[in-house]
């Protein structure tokens, strides 16, 4: 065994952690969250995927953003690339928020053009400074796939989790995702209303 070898082999016997293992992952996952239901002004609405901050696209959760500095621990993962699930979970309840309405993804398997469509750039979700998880997001409302705008708004949504466990700061971004389905539903029904047809109700 040359010189450096037996160093390297000394080293990995006195480590607490033998070499090669690591601690093992943890991976979560947004969730939906049921909100107030109202009629959909329209019968299909398309979600194209959210874009977000260059800092939020990682595998390894953001937890908080203090003194300009990322805080990572790095064995809390997501399950899946955030972007797509944000389109995931926002479909879902964006579209139990709007009965009558159908709500697809824009990378799913239909291909149908939509009513009016939904943009959404995630700018920031992470904790701050006040222990507060913080969602800001700007949203366009847009006339079928031909990008005639309708609305834009720019929504800022905070809550204190429920503890400083990933669980608990995973559930208060859920319940924030939430929200902003809510702040997306009021304001298709707002920008909508006006232009396209009612959804008719069922026989």
């Amino acid at each position: 065994m040359n010189p450096a070898a037996r160093v390297a082999a000394i080293l990995c016997l006195q480590g607490a952690v033998g070499c090669g293992s690591s601690p093992p992952s943890t991976f979560y996952a947004l969730s939906a969250e049921s909100g107030a239901t109202k009629p959909g002004p329209v019968h299909t609405l398309k979600l194209r995927r959210p874009a977000i901050a260059g800092y939020l696209d990682r595998q390894v959760i953001v937890q908080h953003v203090v003194d300009h500095r990322l805080g990572l621990v790095d064995t809390d993962r997501w399950a899946a690339p955030l972007d797509e699930m944000l389109e995931r979970v926002l479909a879902q309840d964006v579209e139990q928020r709007l009965t009558g309405s159908v709500v697809f993804t824009e990378d799913g398997s239909i291909l149908a053009d939509a009513d009016i469509a939904v943009e959404v750039d995630v700018r920031r979700l992470d904790i701050g400074d006040a222990g507060q998880v913080t969602l800001e997001a700007e949203v366009a409302i847009v006339r079928g796939d031909a990008h005639a705008p309708l609305a834009a708004r720019t929504i800022q949504l905070r809550q204190v989790p429920r503890g400083t466990t990933t669980t608990a700061l995973v559930s208060a971004m859920s319940d924030l995702v939430g929200r902003l389905a809510d702040a997306i539903a009021a304001l298709v029904r707002s920008s909508v209303a006006s232009v396209v047809p009612p959804v008719a109700p069922p026989h």
